[in-house]
């Protein structure tokens, strides 16, 4: 394991001879102001588009053991959702959002990601 040191450099300001305050992570980088990333919400299953729906099929015995899980333990990992103009689609956790209808499941758990309808034409291609 490698070990680091840590310098402490007065650094001053320009509104004087003030010391300036540098807050930094652990891996050295600056912190900034939260930027607004995914958010995880429950969505119902009938607010989700799923436009690729007809070109892929779900592995049954996948979706059985989901459905296990899901019944046993809960979804552990939320399904991917872009969110257009108010308007949700999903293109990934197909097996889990089976899963979940076939369960009788009213909502599923999902971190969405705004978009705009470029992005949503990206996906679609």
């Amino acid at each position: 394991m490698a070990n680091f040191a840590l310098l402490r450099l007065p650094l001053i300001s320009s509104h004087g001879s003030s010391p300036l305050r540098i807050r930094a992570s652990s891996n050295g980088v600056p912190f900034s102001k939260p930027k607004t990333g995914p958010s995880i919400l429950e969505i119902p299953l009938e607010k989700i588009r799923r436009p690729l729906m007809r070109t892929r099929a779900n592995d049954p015995e996948k979706v059985k053991e989901l459905m296990e899980s899901i019944r046993l333990i809960g979804l552990q990992e939320p399904i991917d959702v872009l969110e257009v103009d108010g308007v949700y689609y999903g293109f990934s956790g197909c097996h889990r959002y089976e899963a979940h209808q076939r369960l009788g499941l009213p909502t599923i758990r999902c971190k969405i990601r705004r978009g705009t309808k470029e992005t949503l034409r990206h996906h679609l291609r």
